[in-house]
């Protein structure tokens, strides 16, 4: 298998992450135990040189590049925040890419042209069609997450938009990524079906849709897998890399871990609990609804929709709105006596709560474990757990 992509600086501050990936290399590291004969095309910065052959040499894959003037790089504050980008705009002749079958990602700093049997394709936000510069394929996945589908194709009702962007198609495929909610695989004659997201137990998002393109790939192209399979084993590949952020894939028999999340007809309600009284505490709940709604979720924020006044007043709209919600997530570190009382509130009656304790001392949560409370150390992964939570 042929892969074309980015190859990538990435920075992440809380979980620590300094890596050269990108789409490209982490899907090439992805998948090298896997085929016999993995070879990356990307562009790269001379400086850059050396790291990229020892990265892609170490997983057994054969790189081919064309320079460039800058490697673009991404630093993140913490997994689902915003990346800050550096890099210049300039962009680079086009890379030629010929092969059978052949794993083609936007690229920021150029563009690759691609004639394949059989190909994929990952725009990475870039909004352009697979064919639109050129490239021919026999047979044609596209993976797209749920945002850029819409913000491509007009339709308010998903189905509808998959048929528009597949309008005229023959054999093509369409997976549409949905987060928490799974994925769907669309056909030109109509919807094929869906494959589920999986629970894990830690969430380190970046590089996790790569994942999701190179797996798919591997299970649809190389293997013949039905295209729903395929993304469910894909599904499956994703699980396992934000648990572990361990590259190259484990084999299929090693994915069938983790329950499936429930084909939720309805996102739920999550009630953000955290004290907002100082101004990294106002920061992390801007953070958190942020993450929140970006998954699709209703929040109520104590902070936003009710905000200061008499206690009289505030406390019991708080507590109406709670007693609506399908779920909490708290911040519990500092101890905020009204973010325990909202805690205790929900689990007397039945709401189950996620709890991000990252600086707490064990004792100082036994009340919230001891009535059933999740409790994680990670920020990712408790918006996450949130998120699942509230489903229904």
């Amino acid at each position: 298998m042929i892969i074309t992509g980015g190859l990538y600086q990435e920075r992440c501050l809380v979980p620590a992450w300094n890596h050269l990936y990108g789409s490209g290399g982490r899907a090439a590291a992805a998948l090298a135990r896997q085929i016999p004969d993995v070879e990356l095309v990307t562009y790269c910065e001379p400086g850059f040189s050396g790291q990229a052959e020892q990265l892609m040499g170490l997983s057994g894959v054969r790189l081919r590049t064309t320079s460039s003037r800058q490697t673009p790089s991404f630093h993140y504050f913490h997994p689902l925040s915003r990346p800050d980008m550096y890099w210049s705009g300039e962009r680079e002749t086009p890379l030629e890419v010929e092969g059978e079958t052949i794993l083609r990602f936007g690229l920021l700093e150029g563009d690759a042209q691609v004639n394949a049997s059989t190909a994929i394709f990952d725009p990475q936000s870039s909004g352009v069609g697979y064919r639109a510069n050129g490239s021919t394929a026999g047979r044609l996945a596209t993976i797209l997450n749920e945002q850029e589908l819409r913000a491509i194709s007009p339709a308010a009702d998903l189905a509808e938009a998959a048929q528009l962007l597949l309008a005229g198609a023959k054999d093509d495929i369409l997976v549409v990524k949905r987060g928490a909610y799974g994925a769907e695989v669309y056909a030109p004659s109509g919807w094929l079906g869906r494959a589920p997201a999986y629970r894990s137990a830690r969430i380190f998002k970046i590089g996790s849709g790569d994942v999701f393109s190179a797996a798919f790939a591997l299970y649809w192209a190389v293997e013949g897998r039905d295209p729903v399979a395929a993304a469910d084993l894909a599904s499956r590949a994703v699980a396992h890399y934000v648990a572990s952020r361990a590259l190259p894939l484990p084999s299929p028999a090693d994915l069938q871990h983790g329950a499936p999340l429930p084909a939720a007809t309805t996102p739920g309600r999550v009630y953000l609990a955290s004290p907002f009284f100082a101004l990294g505490e106002r920061w992390v709940v801007e953070e958190a609804r942020s993450a929140l709604i970006g998954l699709g979720c209703d929040v109520f924020s104590p902070l936003h929709d009710v905000g200061f006044g008499d206690p009289e007043v505030v406390a019991p709209r708080d507590l109406a709105a709670l007693d609506a919600c399908t779920a909490v997530l708290a911040i519990l570190d500092g101890g905020d006596p009204g973010t325990l009382f909202e805690v205790g509130h929900a689990r007397l009656r039945g709401i189950p709560v996620v709890g991000l304790a990252e600086n707490v001392r064990q004792h100082d949560v036994t009340m919230p474990l001891g009535t059933g409370c999740e409790i994680v150390d990670d920020f990712a992964t408790a918006v996450y757990r949130a998120a699942w939570a509230a489903m229904r």
